[in-house]
């Protein structure tokens, strides 16, 4: 190997092992050591998009320790660089940038809940989802806004135009009715494990007037990732959901990135239930388990 290719292979190993070594130096609680390794890193790297999600995990890991003066700070220094840098380079070139400017955003608008400043907080999400609206980071920032001001509201709406299974009905249609609304990616594993559980409870509750609902998108791709049109993609959602999704055969599932877009779906699955005048009472991204679940709709019955 050559020696030029040697030190290639190297900073390709560095790059990779940089995030997961700052977040096992978190876990542990070091913020310190965490920081130095990215320090370090940027002198001999510069500022690199790997750098920046390195830094943004800063944040993260203040936020999770409930640490919010501390998130912020990290946040919004992080934030920063990548506003600087965006001036030379566009946001979706690369995968790792967005993710970087995605926690810094979520974790400052965390952050000030946290800190009592919940109107603060739903106000920077918004100023910040107005600047990105037209990115990758539209989803992950409107989940942020949902985490902090849905629940109570009346539900966005559901586009009907395309669907699997049966026509979907419309959430207004519905009022009277609990419902539950099962957002899935035919790629996600997590989606899988909660399908079983969603029939369970279809089966409990399904006579006491719960309804399913189970929105999804196109990806673009279908099996081993390779590229799909709507056309090619749609069967193969179909099959997956024979072969994955026995027991919701008959739930309806709308497709659209656009109701993906407006619930904020930036994670698979997410779980939204509504009460019987139609207002949202639970939004979590991210699966739950059974018993989750049925204390949830046991509290709209």
């Amino acid at each position: 190997m050559s020696r030029l290719l040697s030190l290639l292979v190297l900073a390709s190993c560095a790059w990779a092992a940089l995030v997961p070594d700052v977040r096992a130096l978190l876990n542990r609680g070091d913020f310190p050591a965490a920081e130095k390794l990215i320090t370090d890193f940027q002198k001999r790297n510069g500022t690199t998009p790997e750098m920046l999600e390195a830094q943004s995990w800063l944040g993260r890991a203040a936020l999770a320790a409930k640490q919010y003066a501390r998130a912020d700070s990290y946040a919004a220094g992080t934030r920063k660089t990548i506003v600087e840098l965006l001036k030379k380079r566009k946001l979706d070139e690369e995968p790792r940038l967005p993710i970087a400017l995605g926690a810094t955003i979520e974790v400052q608008g965390q952050a000030l809940a946290g800190m009592g400043k919940r109107e603060a907080g739903i106000a920077f999400l918004k100023k910040e989802l107005a600047q990105w609206h037209t990115t990758s980071m539209r989803a992950r920032i409107q989940k942020n806004i949902h985490l902090l001001s849905l629940e109570g509201q009346p539900p966005p709406p559901i586009e009907m135009r395309e669907w699997l299974g049966p026509k979907p009905p419309t959430i207004a249609s519905l009022k009277g009715k609990p419902v539950l609304l099962f957002f899935w990616a035919h790629w996600c594993a997590d989606c899988k494990y909660q399908g079983p559980i969603l029939a369970q409870l279809r089966d409990r509750y399904g006579a006491k007037g719960l309804q399913l609902i189970a929105p999804t998108q196109y990806y673009g791709y279908a099996a081993g990732g390779e590229d799909a049109t709507p056309a090619q993609e749609k069967p193969y959602m179909q099959r997956i959901r024979q072969e994955f999704y026995p027991g919701l055969g008959n739930v309806s599932a709308p497709i659209s990135v656009e109701t993906f877009q407006a619930y904020g779906v930036s994670t698979t699955p997410t779980l939204v239930l509504l009460d019987k005048a139609g207002m949202v009472r639970m939004y979590h991204p991210g699966r739950m388990t059974y018993e989750e679940l049925a204390n949830e709709i046991d509290r709209v019955m």
